[in-house]
């Protein structure tokens, strides 16, 4: 375990469409423009970025970068943000958010960026992934492998820019293509708000005195090994038994991300070598001992959230 010396400000990309729809909930400073606030279109064209509110137009290059008047009290809200992006659950819904508001164009699209610290960003993301009333043991090591997650991506982008190295993300042979799909699809901002990422919500997602107390007591800690963050993958549903790093996230070997069973033991009558089809098969149409096997709904309202 190591502790950060200092606390460094993240970007997460919320939300990418042609139009963005957002409110100002207070002022804040737009440049030259001075301090605006309330409800605003943005819009792209001609290589210019324009936020219009019906009165007023305000227009940029490819960048815009809104600064709250008081970064404790401010807040902005995001209208109609996608979230569960593919899965079924996908909906939209209105986020509010906490920190400077950033756009981009991407392509020929607006993306809109959050950029605040990663230790107000944990906040969310612990009260978003897991359920605010987890146990103080659960909220801490979620803090801890949360935040070793993030900066590891970060820490891995800067290794590779300093080197001057492409990121390999597809591996192509005589009988097969590999493609790997993990945070170099975010080529603009450190991490998306997503489940792709960490699901962050802003201060939508209602959150608590424990969260904050986890955030605090662990601040600025890490896993490391050799002198390198931990990318310390976790999950909140899983399958009994996990698989080898660099069999789903990119072909690099993790000596700290071994392939465990989610349980004390190995499962009674069950054979853990699950790379034998017909023993794969027997695993997942059975109900093998697992920590996340259960139908406890004190225990399973403590991860999640509905």
């Amino acid at each position: 375990m190591s502790t950060l010396k200092s606390v460094p400000e993240i970007e997460v990309g919320i939300l990418s469409a042609k139009e963005i729809h957002f409110t100002l909930n207070s002022d804040f400073y737009a440049g030259s423009n001075g301090f605006i606030s309330g409800e605003w279109r943005a819009t792209f064209s001609y290589g210019t970025i324009a936020l219009e509110n019906g009165e007023q137009k305000i227009e940029d290059a490819a960048s815009m970068v809104l600064i709250p008047q008081d970064k404790n009290t401010s807040s902005f809200t995001v209208h109609s943000v996608v979230i569960g992006v593919e899965f079924h659950w996908q909906r939209n819904e209105d986020q509010v958010f906490r920190g400077k508001l950033r756009l981009i164009v991407e392509d020929d699209r607006l993306t809109l960026i959050n950029i605040l610290s990663v230790e107000e960003y944990l906040i969310s993301v612990i009260s978003s992934e897991m359920s605010a009333g987890s146990s103080e043991a659960l909220l801490k090591a979620h803090a801890v492998i949360s935040r070793g997650w993030l900066l590891a991506q970060m820490q891995k982008r800067n290794s590779l820019h300093k080197a001057e190295q492409e990121y390999i993300t597809h591996f192509r042979s005589d009988d097969e293509i590999i493609r790997w799909y993990d945070r170099e699809d975010h080529k603009h901002y450190d991490v998306c708000a997503d489940d792709h990422c960490q699901r962050y919500q802003g201060i939508t997602r209602a959150s608590s005195p424990a969260v904050k107390k986890a955030i605090d007591e662990t601040s600025g800690e890490v896993l490391t090994w050799n002198g390198l963050i931990c990318d310390t993958r976790f999950y909140k549903c899983c399958g009994g038994v996990t698989e080898l790093f660099e069999n789903v996230w990119e072909p690099v070997n993790h000596p700290y991300l071994e392939s465990i069973t989610d349980s004390s033991s190995a499962p009674d009558g069950y054979n853990t070598d699950l790379s034998d089809e017909s023993v794969a098969k027997l695993w997942i149409e059975g109900r093998p001992e697992a920590f996340c096997n259960t139908t406890d709904k004190k225990i399973l309202s403590q991860v999640l959230n509905d």
